[in-house]
């Protein structure tokens, strides 16, 4: 997978990390990143915090900035037009061009604000969704892609800031 070692090579030389997860519960796919802390918790070095932002995560800004992290790490839907489940990178000039804006403020916004308050660098772990309908649950491919995503953040985590 191309992401994960993209992925490897920004968490180099990370400090403390802040995984927010992002995401609306009650819109299908949407709760991709809500999902994936889920299956991190309890499986992710100490100095790895992990927090469920929601659709909100402006209101963790303080939360983020307080732990003082190297690298914040945004996990959510994200719309690019490529098969469900598919996983993109994403720098945070480039964010405003692909989330999925169930979200009170934008997470391009949010990003820029870490970087300036924090100092952090920051990336977005976005995932093409099926659907991002009011249902309940998580389609099968996102099941799926949101298993395999958080195993490769508990070894990535372990090995590059354990």
């Amino acid at each position: 997978m191309r992401w994960e070692s993209e992925l490897k090579k920004w968490l180099q030389k990370c400090g403390k990390v802040v995984v927010l997860g992002i995401g609306n519960p009650l819109r299908g796919d949407d709760a991709l990143g809500l999902e994936i802390l889920r299956l991190l918790r309890g499986r992710v070095p100490r100095r790895v915090r992990l927090i469920e932002a929601h659709t909100m995560p402006e209101n963790f800004s303080g939360e983020v900035r307080r732990f003082k992290p190297s690298h914040v790490l945004l996990i959510d839907a994200a719309s690019f037009s490529a098969k469900p489940g598919v996983v993109r990178l994403v720098p945070p000039e480039d964010i405003g061009g692909v989330a999925v804006s169930t979200h009170a403020l934008p997470l391009s916004m949010f990003a820029e604000v870490v970087q300036k308050t924090v100092k952090a660098k920051v990336l977005l772990l976005g995932v093409q969704p099926k659907t991002v309908d009011f249902v309940g649950g998580l389609t099968p491919e996102m099941e799926k892609a949101a298993r395999e995503i958080a195993e490769v953040l508990v070894r990535l985590l372990g090995e590059v800031c354990g």
